[in-house]
């Protein structure tokens, strides 16, 4: 596994946060819920089916992306070979539609 230098770190996170952020945006518009991405952190802001927020945020140290959901936490590296950060294989854009439709009951 290659190690990714704090700046490419960053460029790679901030390049994944927004493909996600656009991935989900038609899940967001169909379902209600709302896709914020600001100052390098994606937030999911749920109304419905209750109060809830997912939080994906760089971790810069680790060179990981963690996703906060249903309190839970998740932990995703780079994998250079798929160009994605990745937890058991899963995308980042796919751990959150699997996640969001998990908790809004659309398994």
């Amino acid at each position: 596994m290659t190690t990714l230098s704090e700046q490419e770190f960053r460029v790679k996170s901030d390049e994944s946060l927004d493909k996600a952020r656009r991935s989900l945006l038609p899940l967001a518009d169909s379902e209600g819920f709302e896709v914020e991405l600001q100052n390098g952190v994606l937030v999911l802001i749920f109304e419905e089916p209750s109060e809830m927020k997912f939080v994906v945020s760089p971790n810069a140290p680790v060179r990981q992306i963690w996703v906060s959901a249903m309190a839970r936490s998740y932990k995703l590296s780079w994998v250079p070979e798929h160009s994605s950060f990745e937890l058991n294989g899963e995308p980042l854009p796919a751990l959150l539609e699997r996640l969001i439709n998990q908790f809004i009951g659309r398994n």
